[in-house]
Order: structure tokens, then C-alpha cells, then sequence
């Protein structure tokens, strides 16, 4: 969904995806950022906080009638449906993030 948002340009690739990664755990309760992640990643937990923040913000905005293809393609079975997710009330994010 970052692809349609200019904003997001200025990002570097590997920070939106740990960013991502970080979210959809939260997201899940899959557990939180761990010492392997933030090795492996080279971002700690509170590197990532606020793009993550602006990333579940994301989630809320409904499609551009001329950009809605990736939105489209995601929420399809084949990939899980991820576009469908709702996203997480900002309370409980800052909460769950805090834990990290």
C-alpha cells in the first residue's frame, strides 16, 4: 500500500519492511521486535515506532478510484486478504509497542 503514497518514498526499503514486519506481529500478537530481529535488521524496536504508527494510519484510508490495484490484488484469498485487515486502534498499538 506504500507504493500509491509518495510519502513514503523518502523511507529507505529495508526500514519499511522491518516497519511492516514489526506491525503485522503486533497486529497477530505474534509476539514483539527480538534481539534476532533487531540483529538481523539492524533497527531496534523504538527505531521503527514511528513508521510504524504512520503505517497502521495507513490502513484507513480508502482506495483511490485510480490506484486501488494493489489494494485490489491484497485482498484476495490467495494473499490472505491482508488489504481487509482493520487497523489497530492507535491506544492499543502504543500499548503493544511499549512492550516491545
Amino acid at each position: 500500500m506504500t507504493l500509491q503514497e509518495y510519502d513514503y518514498a523518502r523511507e529507505s526499503p529495508s526500514k519499511l519492511a522491518a516497519s511492516c514486519l514489526l506491525l503485522a506481529l503486533t497486529m497477530k500478537n505474534l509476539g514483539g521486535w527480538t534481539p534476532t530481529l533487531e540483529y538481523y535488521s539492524g533497527y531496534s524496536a523504538q527505531d521503527l515506532h514511528p513508521l510504524v504508527k504512520r503505517l497502521n494510519f495507513l490502513l484507513t484510508y480508502q482506495p483511490r478510484d485510480k490506484l486501488n490495484t494493489v489494494r485490489s490484488k491484497y485482498s484476495h484469498r490467495v494473499f490472505f486478504e491482508v488489504a481487509k485487515l482493520a487497523p489497530m486502534d492507535m491506544l492499543k498499538l502504543e500499548k503493544a509497542l511499549t512492550n516491545c
